[in-house]
């Protein structure tokens, strides 16, 4: 291999390092994390790093719409049961195992020259970094829209997927902590995109690696029933209505694609029903 190359790779070996070093270093003795293979470091770091940003960002996003601006966002009649909550977390506890492994690949990948990405931001321009980002964000968007859109459309897929993660279809079932309570393989699925781009569109890897972090967060913003009215962001109060009518408001980040496929339903349209 030429020397150029192998240094270039060696790059995204030694950002995945340093990313382990900070979280398994911080959290485990070394004994338990050292010796294990780099995939199964990089693996047990976005386990338990997921698993951080999941229970943290539910945890005090519930204490503050729940608890210290309780029957301001929400209704008190409307505020999940601890136990409802409880089963939310388990089921995503189930899953963040696998759902930990495409990610993990995708890291893999990259190491071995595989994908088109970067890994540092001066390889290429400010406009080309900006440029190539829009660029993976909308690729995103498109395909969780479609994978979405099919994990409904398609019988089986919601009967033995998607279901698991529908039970949750009314206000007072949805909190920040049904954005992960997911079928493992549902969660894969509709993470697939983010991977599939690396392989097409030029991407710096760590900002795809903070994207898949921030998805967490975003995930437990959009279950908690509060309507942002922020166009053209896919905020809570669009994904309420996905889960109350199962038919609307596909989309991820944003209300484009089911502006553009004729999927949206704005929830000016259902203001004072009863959901």
């Amino acid at each position: 291999m030429d020397d150029g190359v192998s240094e270039y790779r060696q790059l995204f070996v030694d950002d995945a390092d340093l990313y382990n070093r900070l979280i398994l270093g911080t959290l485990l003795p070394d004994c338990m994390w050292l010796s294990l293979p780099r995939f199964f470091q990089t693996w047990l770091r976005n386990y338990i790093g997921g698993v951080l940003v999941y229970l943290l960002s539910g945890f005090f996003w519930c204490c503050y719409i729940y608890k210290l601006k309780r029957n301001v966002h929400v209704p008190t009649d409307a505020i999940p049961s601890r136990k409802a909550m409880l089963l939310q977390i388990s089921v995503a506890m189930k899953a963040f195992p696998w759902l930990s492994v495409l990610p993990t690949i995708s890291e893999y990948f990259a190491e071995i020259g595989w994908t088109k990405c970067f890994p540092r931001v001066n390889n290429i321009s400010w406009f080309a970094f900006l440029a190539y980002f829009t660029i993976y964000q909308i690729f995103v968007e498109f395909g969780i829209y479609w994978v979405h859109r099919e994990l409904h459309d398609i019988k089986p897929l919601y009967k033995y997927l998607h279901a698991t993660h529908h039970i949750y279809n009314k206000r007072n079932t949805l909190s920040p902590f049904a954005g992960l309570a997911f079928h493992p393989l549902d969660g894969i699925l509709q993470g697939l995109p983010h991977s599939i781009a690396l392989f097409i569109i030029p991407v710096h890897l760590t900002t795809h690696v903070g994207a898949i972090f921030i998805e967490v967060i975003w995930t437990a913003n959009i279950h908690d029933c509060i309507h942002a009215n922020l166009w053209p962001v896919m905020g809570a109060g669009y994904h309420t209505i996905h889960h109350t009518t199962y038919r609307h408001n596909y989309g991820h980040f944003t209300i484009w694609m089911d502006w553009m496929f004729g999927t949206l339903r704005d929830p000016k349209d259902d203001e004072g029903k009863v959901m």
